[in-house]
């Protein structure tokens, strides 16, 4: 295996779990953010890796699904007073925070420390 082959795992494992973290922040963030009812019954216009520009490479995306709560006096509440948030399972997303910031700091010392044993065959060839 190449030193280039082996700097591109280590590139690719850091930018699939930054992907991970962000779509893990992502859910974190919207899991209080009430849904308008009228967006509960629009098709999607595409998927979200379609979106991103991943192609079919984000099979892991899965749909948050939703929980109600009675809430009449709150604008964002349907005709029988239901306000819709995303379901978030906080534990799994905090779960997943966490292994992939764990994965992350994983492949930046492997990058670095395979670049300073490269850096160092480059000093004992120059002498």
């Amino acid at each position: 295996m190449s030193i280039d082959a082996i700097l591109d795992a280590s590139r690719a494992g850091m930018q699939n779990e930054r992907l991970r973290m962000d779509l893990a922040g992502r859910h974190i963030a919207v899991a209080n953010q009430p849904i308008d009812p009228r967006q509960l019954a629009a098709p999607a216009t595409g998927s979200f890796a379609e979106t991103v520009g991943l192609g079919d490479g984000m099979d892991a995306v899965r749909s948050l699904g939703t929980r109600t709560v009675l809430d009449p006096k709150n604008p964002m509440a349907d005709a029988q007073g239901q306000v819709h948030y995303p379901a978030v399972d906080m534990v799994s997303e905090m779960t997943s925070l966490m292994t992939a910031s764990r994965g992350y700091e994983a492949n930046v010392r492997s990058f670095n420390v395979l670049r300073s044993m490269v850096l160092r065959a480059f000093e004992i060839g120059a002498k």
